[in-house]
């Protein structure tokens, strides 16, 4: 058995390196210390992995999991292409800076042939430009080749109609909808626009993979116009999920309706306003969600976080309660949901019920989602100078 256990082993070390290691003379073991890639983008699925227990995972964090330092960015990216799937895109909820054992990796490596694969939770685009920063420095072609292939993922799950869904390959249920919520569309296009930009960390792919980057942008941002939803006859903004056939704003867990989303559409709109040269049709979205942005302001208001006793529930224990007070020296906010047709100010629960006060909520998804936001104060405070470029003639604030 001891014979039998060590040759277990051997085996998985020997198909790490083989994954590894696409060539020793190339990439031997080098003591070369690196700048650091900054690890923010995938800190929302490293939360979710340790905070959050999910037997479905295909591993689990220890009760302390060592992880390598930033500065080792080539031992973090043979982790991500440990965790990426022969399809060419990646698992979610997963720390790609944990130090694994040998039992952790043998198990991503007999997972390569699951096609459970998305962009939630800040996956696979993350990866994807990870890798493309390693090659960038390092030069070593298995970090390219997992890169072009996690492109081809993102090209091959496009929509006909430019939109992207939560998972690729589709699944049943919401995940099919073409999916703003938690910024995974503008993420992707966040991407592919390095690739239309011609920025230098995607100077190696070829003519013929850029050409199809720059044909999924186009079609992205056609999708972005032709989703923002328009109420009583004027722009307002997205919703955080839309169909994937009629492109309305759809359901998606049983408290996220159908409705005006104010948080994810931030997102859209900082986006758009990152674009060179916006045609006619660009500016006139952005324009559109600016005076949205502004219409739609509650002001007098605060958000205050308190203690309260401990209340567990199915899904969580709860330790804080939220509250919402009147306060005249309150920032302008939001809240992330309005009611399509209305316009209202809205809420749900998990029992599906829209609302139209953060009270009426039960306080596990009162204390335990995000229903107000500053997020499109970002917005308001760039377009002065967005407008005075692409759009002088036509300020929808001094209105």
């Amino acid at each position: 058995m001891k014979h039998s256990n060590h040759y277990s082993k051997m085996l998985v070390s020997m198909a790490l390196f083989a994954l590894t290691n696409s060539s020793f003379a190339q990439e031997k073991p080098s003591e070369q210390v690196y700048e650091p890639i900054s690890l923010k983008p995938f800190l929302d699925s490293s939360r979710h992995w340790y905070g959050i227990h999910d037997d479905s995972n295909i591993i689990n964090p220890s009760s302390s999991q060592p992880k390598y330092k930033e500065t080792e960015i080539t031992k973090i990216a043979d982790n991500i292409l440990l965790y990426q799937r022969n399809n060419g895109g990646w698992p979610k909820n997963y720390d790609v800076q944990a130090i694994l054992t040998l039992a952790q990796a043998d198990s991503l490596v007999k997972t390569k042939n699951m096609v459970h694969t998305t962009f939630d939770n800040s996956t696979t685009y993350t990866h994807v430009d990870y890798l493309a920063r390693v090659y960038a420095i390092t030069h070593m072609d298995k970090y390219k080749v997992a890169c072009e292939n996690g492109i081809k993922f993102i090209l091959k799950a496009q929509f006909a109609n430019g939109g992207w869904p939560q998972y690729y390959p589709l699944e049943k249920g919401y995940s099919r909808h073409i999916t703003f919520n938690d910024g995974a569309y503008i993420g992707v296009m966040e991407v592919l626009k390095k690739v239309v930009d011609n920025h230098p960390e995607y100077a190696f792919l070829d003519a013929k993979l850029r050409k199809r980057v720059v044909q999924a942008y186009d079609k992205g941002i056609s999708c972005i116009l032709n989703t923002q939803i328009e109420e009583n006859g004027k722009l307002t903004v997205w919703g955080q999920q839309h169909d994937e056939v009629t492109l309305k704003p759809a359901w998606a867990r049983a408290f996220e309706p159908p409705c005006i989303c104010n948080g994810e559409s931030a997102g859209i709109v900082l986006f758009l306003m990152s674009i060179e040269h916006p045609d006619a049709k660009i500016i006139r979205s952005i324009q559109s969600a600016v005076k949205w942005f502004q219409d739609s302001r509650i002001f007098n208001t605060r958000v205050m976080t308190v203690q309260a006793p401990p209340e567990k529930s199915k899904w969580r224990t709860s330790t804080t309660d939220r509250v919402v007070v009147k306060d005249s020296l309150a920032p302008q906010i939001w809240t992330r949901y309005y009611e399509l047709g209305t316009e209202k100010t809205m809420f749900s629960d998990r029992n599906s019920k829209i609302l139209y006060s953060l009270s009426e909520v039960s306080r596990e998804r009162r204390s335990g989602y995000g229903w107000y936001t500053y997020a499109p104060q970002e917005v308001l405070d760039k377009y002065p100078q967005w407008q005075k470029r692409y759009a002088p003639d036509e300020n929808v604030l001094a209105k």
